[in-house]
């Protein structure tokens, strides 16, 4: 029996337009900066036109990279409600696969922008095992005083009555044609920009090593610290960290090289360094791991993979022989591929945008024994 399973960032899922950029340079889009707009109202306008104008290229991308992927079990970060959800399944999911995706779950979290994660599952696997939902839990509410998770490191930025989780750790239990499986979708705290003489990774670490300690912490204190190796569980989501990246060096004229760097430190190491779990992304080639494209001139480029799907050590080895599948026919034509792993773009992609997703979606066929 198998299950197919997937994790996908769709990029600001979101009903409501934003019009603070008339009064904040930092938060408007670039294109409206190429006109002299002096009227809140007709920006506001303008704004609800170039929103409205590119969002449907671009749903029906992600909508696509959905459908390439094929999951029994679809968890999704950056979704600003149900409406929204529901909203995108039925006018543009639904042209792409039928009436797959029944079962649909949201949970409001913490992020200030209102976005959430979710998870979306058909009622049976593509072999005709029943997918059931037995519970759901979210564990926004939970607070560093509540794991104990606080320390000197998080004291320069948050308190200790903070909440732990930036979006939520969405906790599911399934049973799969009769067989429990535990999923946890988790959306990690974002880097943010250079502070404190630090780059923004850096700066933002003690979060999401804290948000990864007390992903790890549930699960022990659900299955026992110590016998979580024989449980089916997995861990999905965009955790914004990496433990290596491929730097792209060069420009389009001359041409590019790409050099993998492991990196000394990563919050992710919380789930690795013991073989706690497995991030099986890395069983593909090193330079075959990346699942988003950063770049801020020439200078700084790389690729890295910042969406995960972490395996416990039963399911790890039930599935030994298997590698995970990365959508990437949903990036922008500025995103620089290694020799060898270009794709067909989808209709109307363009150079930066529209696209699917800044990330890839990454999908997995998991043999449930």
């Amino acid at each position: 029996m198998s299950l197919r399973i997937a994790t996908f960032n769709v990029e600001n899922l979101m009903t409501r337009f934003d019009f603070t950029g008339f009064r904040n340079q930092l938060r408007q889009d670039r294109v409206i900066k190429l006109f002299e707009v002096r009227s809140e109202g007709v920006y506001q306008q303008l704004e609800q036109a170039r929103v409205i104008a590119s969002t449907d290229d671009t749903r029906q991308m992600t909508a696509l990279a959905i459908a390439d992927a094929d999951a029994d079990i679809l968890c999704l970060q950056e979704i600003d409600n149900m409406e929204a959800l529901q909203a995108f399944e039925y006018g543009y999911l639904f042209r792409m696969v039928g009436t797959g995706y029944r079962q649909k779950y949201l949970v409001e979290g913490n992020d200030s922008r209102g976005i959430d994660v979710a998870v979306l599952m058909r009622e049976e696997t593509r072999d005709g095992q029943k997918i059931e939902l037995k519970e759901i839990k979210s564990h926004a509410m939970t607070t560093y005083r509540d794991l104990g998770l606080f320390d000197e490191n998080l004291a320069a930025t948050s308190h200790i009555d903070d909440k732990i989780f930036k979006r939520d750790c969405l906790e599911l239990d399934l049973l799969v044609g009769g067989l429990p499986m535990t999923l946890y979708v988790v959306h990690f705290k974002s880097m943010g920009s250079p502070r404190d003489g630090l780059d923004g990774r850096r700066y933002t670490m003690p979060v999401r090593r804290a948000e990864a300690r007390a992903v790890r912490r549930i699960i022990e204190d659900r299955f026992g610290a110590g016998h979580t190796a024989g449980k089916r569980f997995v861990i999905c989501g965009d955790m914004n960290d990496y433990q290596e990246r491929v730097d792209v060096i060069g420009a389009r004229r001359a041409g590019y090289t790409f050099d993998h760097q492991v990196e000394s430190e990563s919050a992710l190491d919380v789930f690795s360094h013991d073989g706690f779990s497995e991030n099986v992304v890395r069983r593909r080639d090193p330079l075959d791991r990346w699942t988003l494209y950063h770049a801020r001139g020439p200078e700084e480029q790389w690729l890295c993979q910042l969406d995960y799907i972490w395996l416990s050590p039963a399911l790890a080895k039930a599935n030994a022989g298997r590698l995970p599948e990365i959508v990437r026919n949903g990036q922008p034509y500025r995103t620089v591929f290694p020799p060898g792993q270009e794709v067909e773009r989808y209709p109307r992609t363009g150079w930066d945008r529209p696209k699917a997703s800044d990330h890839c979606p990454v999908v997995m066929t998991l043999d449930l024994i």
